[in-house]
Parts: structure tokens; sequence; C-alpha cells
């Protein structure tokens, strides 16, 4: 195995270093400030977002995240990447919690502008995808219900009911992440559009505009106290929405079908992120020992600390390795056998980044339980992807059943020597 990064994974890793380095890292003052709590605009995106997006643009680092396939065209396309050069540059971007947005690589975007690239008609794209593509509009979408275990999807009751040329939507969704800012124009809608179909085939996935009368945002869902403004994760109500018939995705009963599709390279994006912010805490627990006294020393020379530091060390350099081996199995085998390889990652990711930054807000005492740090935002979004990637649970339960068949094949292999 060749563990060598190639000249273009460095070309690609290195522009976005330093465009984070000449001007994101710069903004974080501006954008924090745009954000505080009592700041009434904070529901607006910050200005500045916009200004580094056409920068961004400008100097190419745009669309990064869509790996090459068949249903490019000169019109919709992504930069080129590959998923395993992609990764590198999504744990860069991991480092600063709005990097994704300037290079127009953040979620859930990118998982729509998967599944509008790989299953949308014509005038679906032309008039979705291409604007999501140009980061005119963002995007929502809506999946989990309050009222269901919403971890098996098969559980989901919110209803598209064909009647007519339309379809009409009944029901709440919930954590619908995206859904507060202003700039959101489209949600791709999960529900079921034939209760009475084969358990897999029940489900539809459906354009709603979020203008669409009917829709109504009920509330915005604080995750630790942290409510992500301007982005938002709302509680939305669906009263009798009704929209053209034309708005269903690559056709009834493939909602199963299209989700499969976006899990899998919408979930290394995640997964190399929280590999950036692990590294940006523990840059952060680094610089505070080597800077903090107490009881006549500093920090960094109590062995506590140094075992810490040691174990952050080791593991980030094993997930990364993970991570990296899940992103180029998914570009020389497809997703489909690299499924082992992505559901532990979505496991060993975020806990990896939990640990650092645990470790990280100890370091700085009480101060690391504030926002001057940004470590216990960080805590409270890398919290939340252990449910919002699917509970570890799920995935857990995966990677055992892969394991029971590798064992079941090698005892058949033994009882037919």
């Amino acid at each position: 195995m060749d563990f060598t990064v190639t000249e273009r994974e460095c070309e690609w890793r290195d522009r976005v270093r330093a465009f984070m380095h000449a001007h994101v890292y710069p903004a974080i003052p501006i954008v924090d400030d745009h954000l505080k709590t009592e700041n009434p605009s904070r529901w607006t995106p910050p200005p500045i977002i916009e200004e580094l997006k056409a920068r961004a643009f400008a100097d190419g680092l745009w669309n990064l995240f869509l790996p090459p396939s068949d249903h490019h065209d000169e019109q919709f396309h992504g930069a080129g990447l590959s998923n395993l050069e992609y990764a590198l540059c999504a744990e860069e971007m991991g480092r600063v919690g709005f990097a994704s947005e300037v290079f127009n690589c953040s979620a859930p975007d990118t998982g729509n502008m998967e599944i509008l690239h790989r299953y949308g008609t014509s005038d679906q794209k032309s008039r979705w995808l291409k604007p999501l593509l140009e980061g005119e509009i963002r995007s929502a979408f809506l999946m989990t219900e309050p009222d269901v275990a919403s971890s098996d999807a098969t559980n989901i009751e919110t209803s598209i009911r064909k009647d007519g040329d339309d379809y009409v939507i009944n029901g709440r969704k919930w954590w619908s992440s995206g859904v507060g800012d202003p700039r959101c124009s489209i949600a791709i809608i999960m529900g079921k559009t034939n209760p009475d179909a084969e358990r897999h085939a029940q489900q539809s996935q459906i354009l709603v505009p979020l203008d669409t009368k009917g829709v109504e945002i009920v509330r915005m869902l604080p995750v630790f106290g942290y409510d992500d403004a301007p982005h938002g994760h709302g509680e939305v109500v669906l009263r009798n929405v009704r929209v053209p018939a034309s708005n269903i995705i690559h056709g009834e009963g493939r909602g199963f079908e299209i989700a499969q599709g976006r899990l899998g390279p919408g979930r290394i994006h995640h997964c190399m992120r929280a590999i950036g912010a692990a590294e940006q805490a523990l840059e952060k627990m680094t610089d505070r020992l080597l800077s903090r006294v107490a009881f006549g020393k500093r920090l960094a020379d109590q062995s506590v600390w140094e075992q810490r530091i040691g174990e952050a060390r080791l593991d980030i350099e094993m997930t990364r390795l993970l991570c990296l081996k899940a992103a180029d199995m998914m570009d020389r085998v497809g997703n489909k056998d690299a499924r082992g390889e992505i559901a532990m990652i979505k496991v060993a990711a975020p806990r990896t980044a939990l640990r650092v930054l645990d470790h990280a807000m100890q370091a700085h005492g009480a101060g690391g339980l504030s926002d001057d740090f940004g470590l216990a935002r960080s805590y409270a979004g890398m919290r939340s992807l252990r449910i919002a990637d699917g509970p570890d649970e799920v995935h857990l339960r995966s990677i055992a059943r892969q394991e029971f068949e590798r064992h079941r094949a090698r005892m058949r292999i033994w009882r037919n020597a």
C-alpha cells in the first residue's frame, strides 16, 4: 500500500490551505462578531462570506466535493477531484466552521447537489442544481421526524400523495439543517408515496420550494444551546403542501436508492472535517499547555498532559488513515464495496474529535466551556454528528453484520477443505 501523497493531492490541499491562511482565518473574528447572540442581524449571513465565496470562485477553489462521474456534462460538474483528493481539502476546511461554505462545499448542499447531479431531470438540474453549484442559493434535506425513530428510515410517516398532476405532502420534520438561512430556497423531502409497497420501496424524495404554501418553519432547535445562526436546524410542518408531480426525484419508490447514493460521498466530507477540527483543537491545547503555569511549572511539563497530547496524536493519525482508506476505496471499487469502511469512519472520526476537544477544553479550564476559544461550539457540532450522521449503533450494527458474513464465509471454506 502506497501512503505517499501524490503531487496532485498536495497541490489541491496546499491551495486550499493557502486560501484558508490568507482569507478565511483573518475573517474569523468578523464572522464571530456578526453571529453574537445579541446581534439582531445574525440570522442574515455575514456579508464577508459572500466576499470570500467570490474569491474562492475566482481562484478555482469551487465545488471541490463533486467527484468525476458519468453524470458530468459541460454545464453540471465539479472541480474534477476524486474522493481521496477532496478528503485532504475537507480536512483543511474542517478547521474553521464556516470554511466549507466559502468553497461551496458545505452540507446539506453538497448531498443535495449530489442527488440532483445523479438523479435529477434536466429541468430539475436547470432550476435548482445550477444555482446551487453557482452558490446563489442554499438548500435543506428534510428526513428526520420527531414522532418516530428516524434512524430506521422505513419508520418515516410524512405522506406524499399523488393528486392529479400534483403531489400533496403532509408531515412534520425536525433537525432540518439550513432552513434558517434566508438564502435557503429549496428542500428535498423524504416521505412515503405508497405505504403498502415493499418495505424499502414505500419512500420517495421530492423537491419543495420553501416558499410553497403550507410550509411552516415552527422553530429553530439548539444544540447544547447553540442555534447555529444563520444556518439553523428547524422544525418544519408541512400542511397540504402541493407541488407539481415533476418535482419527484427519480420516480416513486426510489427514496432509499437515492439516499444510499447520497450517504457515501457526503459522509467522507464530514469525517475529514472532523479530523480538521481535531487538529485545530490539538493546536489550541498545545499552545495553552506551553503558556500556562500551575503549581510552579508549565502544564506541558506535567505527565498527565504529555500522555493526553500523545494519545491525541495517535488517535488523529489512525483515524485519518482510516478515512483516507475509505475515500480511496470509494474511488477504486465504489461506495457499495466500501460500505464497511464508510461505516467505520462515521463512528471513529467524531469520537476522535470529541476526545481531543474534551481534553482541549480541560486544558483551558473554565475558559474552555465559554465561547472565547471556540472549543465548546466545536464540541457541540461534533457531538451532534454522532446522531445526525446516523447513530453510532446503526453503523456498528452494519460493521458487525459484515464480520458475521466474513465468519460464515470462512467456516464454509474450512468445511469444504
